[in-house]
């Protein structure tokens, strides 16, 4: 934070925000920095411990759980956004979206839970496995319900007392970022990692479809916020707006607007990483199939004369050619009887 913003914030008054300052604004949020620790922590571990038994781990997963993942929460709750978030609308609006869709993204396509099986000793890997297909955890990914409470999460954050009141208690304001994390994850997660906590119907064009829908479902609380015509947390932010800010139902708008803008931009890789992992299923599927039909197809040995002859190989025919000269063999038999 530059010179100017300390003296004003040592005053009890924000600067003006600007671009500059919207860059290089920050202050620490200790929670948060202990939950991007952790997090942070147990991945290298994770990686580390599989890189010493010479097993190599995408390093594409690796820059999308850092800089998308824990880089989305440093963001959201470090960054300028959560420095004005208790002056400004837009601000609070942008970080919960950080938090309920591009961090968890992120999360997901670094495949922490693959890397904490594949990492930990046969008995743990057991129990996060079990823990993970267990029935409290298959009924909040159920894929309806999950799209329902990321849903009923933000309706909830904005139409209740609850966005207002984490303004004013610090504890409540720092649950309400795990909770946003926590709503998006439920979604997110078994899309792309964990297929295991999902019914068998819910094949990868179910779920391209339920992504698709899901984009759809994100950008009705932008369009409420945006055109609601209550004020939100309107108590508060007309008590605590600075003179340089807009007009509050403007900043509300700008909310709603930035809100409705990320949740459609999200939801575009999304669908792509899908697709992705779609057609590479679709690829190991095939080499799969083609193995088989290679062993199927391969020669066989017939056991070795007795005048000591080397044994002939025998190719195993398709289905085609052995039926072929079964229906030659009949109509032959056919000729010979008349």
């Amino acid at each position: 934070m530059d010179g100017r913003a300390m003296t004003e914030l040592s005053a009890g008054r924000l600067p003006e925000l600007t671009t500059g300052r919207l860059l290089t604004t920050w202050h620490l949020d200790v929670p948060a920095l202990l939950l991007v620790i952790a997090l942070g922590a147990l991945y290298g571990w994770g990686v580390a411990r599989l890189r010493r038994r010479g097993e190599p781990w995408p390093p594409a997963r690796v820059l999308a759980f850092a800089l998308l993942g824990l880089g989305g929460l440093v963001v959201a709750t470090m960054s300028a956004l959560a420095v004005y978030d208790h002056e400004l609308f837009w601000p609070a609006a942008v970080q919960n979206i950080l938090l309920d869709l591009v961090a968890p993204l992120g999360l997901a396509l670094g495949d922490p839970l693959r890397l904490a099986v594949e990492a930990l000793p046969e008995r743990a890997a057991g129990r996060v496995r079990r823990a993970m297909t267990g029935r409290p955890v298959r009924i909040l990914t159920f894929p309806l319900v999950s799209t329902a409470l990321v849903l009923a999460t933000e309706l909830t954050v904005y139409f209740t007392p609850y966005f207002e009141t984490a303004l004013r208690v610090g504890w409540l304001h720092e649950l309400m970022y795990l909770h946003l994390l926590v709503a998006g994850c439920l979604f997110v997660v078994p899309m792309l990692t964990h297929e295991e906590a999902l019914p068998r119907w819910c094949t990868h064009p179910v779920r391209a479809a339920l992504v698709f829908l899901d984009g759809i479902v994100d950008a009705v609380p932008g369009v409420v916020v945006m055109t609601h015509g209550t004020l939100i947390a309107g108590a508060w932010y007309l008590h605590h707006a600075p003179t340089w800010s807009p007009d509050v139902r403007h900043d509300q708008q700008l909310g709603g607007g930035a809100m409705l803008s990320i949740a459609e931009l999200v939801a575009l890789p999304f669908l792509l990483a899908l697709l992705f992992q779609w057609a590479r299923a679709e690829r190991v599927q095939t080499a799969a199939l083609d193995r088989r039909l290679d062993a199927e197809l391969a020669p066989v040995v017939t056991p070795a004369p007795d005048h000591g002859q080397d044994p002939a190989p025998e190719r195993v025919r398709p289905w085609w050619e052995t039926e072929q000269n079964e229906v030659a063999a009949r109509i032959r038999s056919q000729h010979r009887e008349k």
